[in-house]
């Protein structure tokens, strides 16, 4: 009879949550009221909510309550798995792309097929890219700071595949991977997905919380921390020189491997030298060109240290084989000819005018962001709940993320990350009005 009470009382809160009875951020009773208005236990009260959770209905937050989810997102999944309804404005994802990349293409596709050895394109590059190849890729690197051989460098098929053979290299089940508490989704997944034990570390200032690091590492045996030193995602912050020694030192002092994440590091310019720099024996540098060139352009580069090099090259063939020699040709094509770097020189200019138009409509709001960061934070403020400003933004033809894609800590803060680069200015303001009209003081 009590599993059947228990069983009906889940089935009545998941049947008003999935038909729009309960709207996204309704709060449910407490454990108490839950158990005098149905006769029951402690026990089967909580485990009511905890079935709620699981099937992921609701979120309960210690200290404040059960809330109701928006059912129309999908959780820990992280921000690739979402989709958008159509003809809404995009602010969940980044694709930046600007004016005249299309005949760029053109042009680029032009040279590749006049070349002399197009057989070569036809088959199978090594593990980590052509020795060439990679000598183009290190060169390249220098922008972001880093002099290397080319024997240090490898190519992937974007940034993402670059962190998961990282991952599946050097890592193994259970062992410790600290992050931030807010962080990249795709790194959360995969760290869920590899079965490691992450320890999610209370952001400082928005940046890594190194007091924090020091003190854990005196307790548990941390195998690795992934960090984005140069314009965090979310946050958009930008760690001092004085932060990245002290990292470095850390990972000297307690064996730690360094994953650094530098997808975004082209916007900050300048910007201080990568960590790698400073603890080069224990760190692997990560990074692409999907958001500095085109998304389609699934490039991703990846430096380690030279002991590193072979366990990485074994990841590589078992997870795609090589990378694509057509994709690479371009890559390298362009950055031979400066294509890329004036890419980046436009992309941030662009993304300091779309963080001017952003902090110009949304003064009256808490946000936090980067002057040429691609993404915007903006904390909601007391007993506003983020899933009721997303389910109406949604009707209104905005799609925005909560800060539940980010959070790989047990608390989510009430707020939203705004992707500004993927759609035109004047439909990139228009959205921002919504958003500031729902979210001002």
């Amino acid at each position: 009879m009590a599993l059947a009470r228990y069983k009906s009382i889940v089935d009545d809160y998941a049947t008003r949550i999935r038909s729009g009875k309960l709207r996204p951020g309704a709060q449910l009773p407490t454990l108490r009221k839950l158990m005098q208005e149905h006769g029951i236990a402690l026990a089967t009260a909580s485990r009511v909510y905890t079935e709620l959770e699981t099937r992921g209905l609701v979120a309960c937050e210690m200290g404040r309550g059960t809330f109701v989810r928006d059912t129309s997102l999908p959780r820990g999944l992280g921000l690739e798995q979402q989709t958008l309804q159509s003809g809404a404005v995009d602010l969940i994802f980044n694709y930046p792309c600007l004016p005249g990349q299309d005949e760029m293409l053109r042009e680029g596709l032009r040279s590749i097929a006049s070349s002399g050895d197009l057989d070569a394109l036809l088959h199978a590059a090594p593990q980590g890219g052509r020795p060439h190849e990679r000598q183009i890729i290190a060169r390249h690197l220098r922008n972001r700071g880093l002099r290397l051989p080319a024997e240090q460098v490898l190519i992937v098929n974007g940034a993402q595949q670059a962190l998961a053979v990282t991952v599946q290299a050097l890592l193994a089940p259970g062992d410790i991977l600290v992050m931030d508490a807010l962080t990249f989704p795709g790194m959360k997944t995969l760290a869920q997905s590899a079965r490691l034990d992450v320890e999610a570390l209370p952001l400082a200032e928005g940046k890594l919380n190194l007091p924090a690091l020091a003190a854990l590492c005196k307790r548990r045996p941390v195998r690795a921390v992934y960090v984005m030193p140069t314009m965090h995602n979310p946050m958009g912050t930008v760690m001092t020189d004085a932060e990245r020694q002290q990292l470095a030192q850390l990972a000297q002092k307690h064996q730690f491997l360094i994953i650094e994440d530098g997808a975004y590091a082209f916007l900050a310019e300048p910007a201080p030298k990568p960590v790698f720099t400073y603890a080069p024996e224990q760190t692997v540098y990560i990074s692409g060109l999907s958001k500095s060139v085109a998304s389609g352009l699934r490039i991703g580069m990846l430096a380690a240290p030279p002991a590193l090099i072979p366990a990485l090259e074994t990841a590589i063939r078992v997870t795609s084989g090589n990378t694509p020699s057509l994709m690479i040709a371009l890559a390298c094509l362009w950055i031979e000819a400066g294509v890329v770097d004036e890419l980046e020189i436009r992309k941030r200019k662009d993304a300091r005018q779309r963080q001017r138009l952003a902090r110009t409509i949304l003064q009256s709001c808490d946000v936090r962001s980067h002057p040429s960061s691609y993404y915007a934070w903006l904390s909601l403020g007391e007993g506003v709940r983020a899933e009721q400003i997303t389910a109406e933004l949604a009707k209104q033809g905005v799609m925005v993320s909560t800060a539940d894609a980010f959070s790989a800590g047990a608390s989510t803060p009430q707020a939203l990350r705004l992707a500004l680069g993927s759609i035109p200015l004047d439909a990139l303001a228009n959205a921002l009005h919504k958003v500031q009209k729902l979210c001002s003081y």
